[in-house]
């Protein structure tokens, strides 16, 4: 059983946001959570914040309202980028300069383990 959550159109660059997430990718959901809040970075709140999401819209399907939500796991956590927004600075000479303002969308996906053993050997077969 998994759910999950996604956070759209954040005003952060995907590449600033991998690190971040690569750490907690496949980790508990408590441990996340609990290295997440420590983090001193922009990413890691918002991270958090999709992560607490995916856990409750899980235990607020009728199938997971019986789960343990200490048993879970980031089952999946991805970046992608999203729209950029183009400004023009003025530069020496009477040039233009191009800033580029990054945005991206994140995903998370949280399950519990038995799922992923349940879906490894249907692949071995």
């Amino acid at each position: 059983m998994k759910a999950r959550a996604v956070n759209k159109y954040i005003r952060q660059s995907a590449k600033k946001m991998k690190p971040v997430l690569d750490m907690v990718r496949g980790k508990q959901v408590n441990s996340a959570l609990n290295m997440l809040s420590f983090m001193p970075k922009k990413s890691a709140k918002l991270i958090e914040l999709t992560t607490r999401s995916a856990v409750s819209n899980l235990l607020n399907s009728e199938e997971g309202a019986k789960l343990n939500p200490d048993e879970l796991i980031i089952r999946e956590a991805y970046v992608n980028q999203g729209p950029v927004m183009k400004r023009i600075r003025p530069r020496s000479m009477g040039r233009a300069f191009m800033i580029r303002k990054r945005s991206c969308h994140l995903t998370v996906v949280v399950g519990t383990p038995e799922d992923e053993v349940k879906n490894d050997t249907k692949e071995k077969e």
